[in-house]
């Protein structure tokens, strides 16, 4: 099959494609980035960090300039398009970015950090950055955990049900305030309908998943496929019998963990503890 011929000559990648419309929307207006700032809001810098493609930004900012050049959700739309783009995931991440999205239900267990899925932006900058991520890299994969989030939004959100470990709850951000906001989040979070968080303490000893973070996706024709990570890499496991096995383990270990509700007591007791003051 010939390849498909691009009839406007832009960029066909997702993000590429957001910044350039960026560009040409402003300089159709003929005016400066200072400009748009005057009228839209913001600062003029992010603006420019947006149409160079540094970052995203937020869909207010992108709802703004909508209605500042009249593109009728068109700039939402590609927003969107970017922010979904498993393309902006390092590459080892991508094939499983792709099957998440497609996910109807889902089920974690945590080692020592909360999943990408309930991560706040301040824990996600310095965990990124804890993998020695710089500028503009590490705010892109900020932006693409804290996009990853969407899925457990709208009208029917897959289920997901988590199990943290209590290391996850004891390892703190070097930025309090960050941490307290980590904590409050997953409070909220434990609260929808949608997702089941379960705290595993210290006390229930070691057990099948003791060193292994594990993320199990079902899809929609009903194959359970699992991805397991370490600091250093990823591994997507489709073969049945390896998906049973960590199932089991999984099962056994939701076994040792608290209620729902035992859960969330929990990590409010937590909150109460966590310092207010910068971590030194």
């Amino acid at each position: 099959m010939p390849q498909r011929r691009a009839i406007t000559g832009r960029s066909q990648e997702p993000r590429a494609r957001f910044a350039e419309e960026l560009r040409l929307l402003r300089n159709g207006r003929g005016v400066s980035l200072r400009g748009v700032a005057e009228v839209v809001g913001w600062d003029a810098s992010q603006f420019g960090k947006m149409e160079h493609g540094h970052t995203l930004g937020g869909p207010e900012i992108v709802e703004a300039l909508d209605q500042y050049y009249g593109t009728g959700g068109m700039l939402l739309t590609l927003w969107e398009l970017a922010v979904a783009d498993p393309t902006q995931f390092r590459e080892q991440y991508r094939r499983y970015m792709i099957l998440e999205a497609e996910a109807i239900s889902l089920w974690y267990y945590a080692v020592s950090a909360p999943p990408g899925l309930l991560q706040t932006a301040g824990y996600a900058r310095e965990a990124l950055a804890a993998g020695w991520l710089t500028v503009p890299d590490l705010e892109q994969q900020v932006e693409a955990r804290l996009g990853r989030r969407q899925l457990l939004e709208g009208d029917t959100p897959p289920p997901f049900r988590v199990i943290l470990s209590e290391a996850v709850l004891r390892t703190l951000l070097r930025d309090m305030g960050a941490w307290r906001e980590q904590l409050t989040h997953l409070v909220e979070m434990s609260e929808r309908a949608n997702i089941t968080l379960h705290v595993l303490p210290f006390s229930a000893g070691r057990h099948g998943l003791t060193n292994t973070d594990v993320m199990f996706l079902r899809l929609p024709n009903g194959r359970v496929v699992a991805y397991i990570e370490n600091d250093l890499r990823g591994e997507l496991v489709e073969e049945n019998a390896s998906v049973e096995l960590l199932q089991r383990r999984y099962d056994s270990t939701r076994d040792l963990a608290l209620s729902p509700a035992e859960s969330r007591e929990f990590i409010l007791r937590t909150l109460e503890e966590a310092p207010c003051e910068p971590s030194t």
